[in-house]
C-alpha cells in the first residue's frame, strides 16, 4: 500500500458537531497478528532450521563442490557421517573474530560518529537527518541517514588496500568464511538476545512494545518497535542497512578475487553477479532515506528475524551465486550474457520507477504527474495507538494501478537474473529465487493483513480497485 501520512487528529468535535465516538472509528494500526498454533510451528521451525539451512549450503560449497544432493546420498549411503561432516567444517578462530570484530566497529563508528556530507556533494541525494515513519504509538524518530557515504569510504579502502597498501588479501573473506560464519551467528544471537531483554527492563518507547505473550513469537518477531540506545543509535536501520549490505559488495568482490587467484581470470558470469549486485545495494543506500518509509522499518518489530537475520542469513545466503562461481567458473556465451543482463535492468527498471511514483506520490500529497496523468488515488483513514486519527491516500495510478506490488515483481526479475548469470549446471544458485519469491508472497500476505486492519473497509476498496498482488491477471 502506498500510504501518504497526512494531519493527525484527535478526537474531538467535528465542524458539524458531531465527535468522533459518533462517526465510524478507523480501523487500528499496529502487528495484528496472534500467536495461533500455525504461527507458532512457523516461528519454532525457522529458529531451528535457518542456521541449519546456512550451514548446510556453506558446507556443501566447501565439502562438496556446492552439491546439495551429495552429501545426503552420502549420508543415506553410510558414506559419511554427521560427525564426520562437522569434523571437517572449519571451526571458530580468534583470526576471524578479530576481522569481524573490526568490521562491525568501523560500520559501528562510521554509522554514529560520521556525519553525512555526501547529500552535500552529490546533487539529488538525501542524507543527513531524516524523519522515519509514524510509529503505531504516533511517534516520528528521527535518523541520520550517510549509508551512501559508509558505503563510498568502505570501498574507498578495500580498492586502496587492494592496489596501494595490501595490508590484507583481498581473498581475505572467503578464505575465512566459515570461521567468519561462527562470528556472525554469535554476533547476531547476541544482539537479538539483548533486544528481547531490554524490551522487558529498559524498552526505547514502552507505547511501541508488543508482548504476545509467547516467549518464542516476541524472541522471532520482536517486542521493541524501534529499540535504540542513546539518541542515534537504531537496532533496525544499524543492522538492516550496515554489517550486513555493506558487506555485500565486499564478499562479491573476494569472490572475483579469489577466482582471478585460482584460475588466472574473472569470468563474465562473476562480472554480471558483482554488477548487478553492487546496482541494487547501491540503490538501497541512494534510497536509504525513502527506506525509512518500507515495511522493515514501519511495521517490523526488532527481533530474532531482523538481527540474525542481517548479520547471518543476508550476508551469506544472497551472496551464493558469487560463492558458487568460485568452485564452478562458468564463463557465458554472449547471448546468455546478453540475456541476464537485459533480464536484470529491467526488473531493475520496474523496481526503482515503481517506487519512485509511491515516492513521488507521498512528497508532492499527490500533485504530480505519473505516465503523463494526474494520480488517481482512494482516500482513507486509520487510529493509531494514541487514539489519532490520521489520514492517507492510496495511489492506484502507474504501476500501482496495474497490481498492488509490481516493485517486488521488478526485485523477483532481478533475483532471477543472479541465478541465471551461474548457468544451469547445480540448483545451488537458484536457492535465492526461490527464498526471495516465498518471501516476497509473504510479505504480500502480511502487508496486506496489516494494511487490512489498518484501514478497514478502505483497503476493500482499494483492493477492488487494483485487484491482483504481483502479475496482473495471475496473482
Amino acid at each position: 500500500a502506498v500510504a501518504m501520512e497526512a494531519t493527525r487528529i484527535r478526537a474531538r468535535h467535528s465542524a458539524n458537531g458531531k465527535t468522533s465516538e459518533q462517526m465510524e472509528q478507523p480501523a487500528q494500526w499496529g502487528r495484528a497478528w496472534e500467536v495461533d498454533w500455525l504461527s507458532l510451528i512457523a516461528v519454532l521451525g525457522l529458529l531451528c532450521f535457518a542456521p541449519f539451512i546456512v550451514f548446510y549450503f556453506v558446507m556443501a560449497c566447501d565439502q562438496y563442490q556446492c552439491s546439495i544432493s551429495q552429501p545426503l546420498f552420502e549420508l543415506l549411503q553410510g558414506e559419511t557421517t554427521l560427525l564426520s561432516i562437522w569434523a571437517r567444517t572449519a571451526s571458530f578462530t580468534w583470526s576471524a573474530a578479530k576481522i569481524y570484530s573490526i568490521w562491525v566497529a568501523f560500520q559501528a563508528f562510521l554509522y554514529m560518529y560520521v556525519p553525512d556530507v555526501t547529500h552535500k556533494l552529490i546533487p539529488g541525494y538525501v542524507g543527513g537527518v531524516q524523519d522515519g515513519a509514524r510509529t503505531p504509538a504516533g511517534l516520528i524518530n528521527k535518523y541520520e541517514i550517510n549509508g551512501l557515504q559508509c558505503w563510498l569510504i568502505t570501498h574507498a579502502l578495500w580498492f586502496a588496500n587492494a592496489y596501494y597498501f595490501y595490508w590484507f588479501s583481498p581473498t581475505i573473506i572467503f578464505d575465512n568464511w566459515i570461521p567468519l560464519m561462527w562470528c556472525a551467528n554469535i554476533l547476531g544471537y547476541t544482539v537479538s538476545t539483548f533486544a528481547f531483554i531490554k524490551a522487558y527492563l529498559f524498552p526505547t518507547n514502552s507505547e511501541d512494545c508488543k508482548f504476545t505473550g509467547n516467549i518464542f513469537y516476541d524472541y522471532m518477531m520482536g517486542i521493541e518497535f524501534n529499540p535504540r540506545i542513546g539518541k542515534w543509535f537504531d537496532f533496525k536501520l544499524f543492522f538492516n542497512g550496515r554489517p550486513g549490505i555493506i558487506a555485500w559488495t565486499l564478499i562479491n568482490l573476494s569472490y572475483m578475487a579469489k577466482q582471478q587467484e585460482l584460475y588466472g581470470q574473472v569470468t563474465n558470469s562473476m562480472i554480471l553477479v558483482n554488477v548487478l549486485q553492487a546496482m541494487y545495494v547501491l540503490d538501497f543506500f541512494w534510497n536509504e532515506a525513502w527506506y525509512l518509509k518500507t515495511i522493515d522499518i514501519c511495521h517490523d518489530h526488532f527481533g530474532w528475524y531482523l538481527g540474525w537475520g542481517d548479520c547471518v542469513w543476508l550476508p551469506y545466503l544472497y551472496t551464493l551465486q558469487g560463492l558458487y562461481l568460485v568452485y564452478h567458473p562458468v564463463q557465458l556465451s554472449n547471448p546468455h550474457a546478453l540475456a541476464v543482463l537485459l533480464l536484470g535492468l529491467v526488473g531493475y527498471y520496474i523496481f526503482r520507477s515503481t517506487n519512485h511514483q509511491k515516492d513521488l506520490f507521498r512528497r508532492t500529497q499527490g500533485s504530480c504527474s505519473i505516465w503523463g496523468r494526474k494520480p488517481t488515488f482512494i482516500e482513507c483513514s486509520y487510529r493509531s495507538a494514541d487514539g489519532g486519527i490520521h489520514h492517507s491516500k492510496l495511489l492506484t495510478s502507474g504501476f500501482w494501478g496495474v497490481v498492488r506490488h509490481f516493485n517486488y515483481t521488478g526485485d523477483l526479475m532481478g533475483s532471477l537474473a543472479y541465478c541465471a548469470a551461474c548457468g544451469f549446471g547445480h540448483i545451488l544458485p537458484y536457492f535465492y529465487i526461490v527464498y526471495m519469491t516465498i518471501l516476497l508472497v509473504h510479505r504480500c500476505v502480511r502487508d496486506e493483513h496489516r494494511c487490512s486492519s489498518k484501514y478497514g473497509k478502505d483497503w476493500k476498496r482499494y483492493t477492488n480497485a487494483v485487484p491482483y498482488r504481483l502479475i496482473p491477471g495471475v496473482f
